[in-house]
């Protein structure tokens, strides 16, 4: 692909992010896409063929960007306990961003897909992410920093608190100090006091 076509979907892609986070999921058609590009139908279907296949490349970009700015955040000597609460730190902001991103349109994309590509594609980023917490807590039992006898069930509980915190703040709202104390509750649970 050259720097131009590489540039001209990255404008696409971008675009449709913030159209994706405006509108939902099934509000968007191709003909908002082209619009808020400012490109022609013809110039979009040369690099995408429907708003499922650009949506599934805009949660790809937003979960690489997402990680990419988490890893640059952690510091160099955190050991697993402070990478933990880095990861929440974060959950956090995204929870209370009362636009909240994707967060819509990705319920509405994982509804009407499921059982396709979608859902498959939230349950990878699930099950990555739980399997990330997982090894955190198993490398802070390791350290002495946390104790847990079943780190996967632990691992999976704090993001069901999470997935449940999200679907919160989107149906009614949620306050700081709600969040706060549900991810004060997790880490109690794991970190070993002196």
């Amino acid at each position: 692909m050259s720097d131009k076509s590489a540039q001209k979907k990255k404008l696409i892609l971008e675009t449709a992010r913030t159209v994706f986070s405006l509108k939902g999921y099934r509000g968007v058609t191709m003909k908002d896409i082209v619009e808020a590009c400012g490109i022609s139908r013809g110039g979009l279907y040369l690099y995408f063929s429907s708003t499922e296949e650009i949506f599934l490349e805009v949660l790809r970009l937003e979960r690489q960007e997402a990680d990419d700015l988490f890893e640059k955040n952690i510091p160099r000597e955190a050991g697993p306990a402070a990478i933990l609460a880095l990861f929440l730190k974060e959950q956090k902001k995204e929870l209370l961003d009362r636009k909240q991103g994707l967060t819509r349109a990705s319920y509405e994309f994982m509804f009407e897909h499921s059982g396709k590509e979608g859902e498959n594609f939230m349950k990878k980023q699930f099950d990555s992410a739980v399997l990330v917490i997982q090894k955190l807590i198993e490398a802070g039992v390791e350290d002495g920093e946390f104790y847990c006898e079943d780190p996967r069930r632990a691992a999976s509980n704090i993001m069901y608190v999470l997935e449940g915190l999200k679907i919160a703040s989107q149906t009614r709202g949620i306050t700081q100090a709600a969040v706060d104390r549900e991810i004060m509750y997790v880490m109690q649970g794991l970190i070993i006091e002196d």
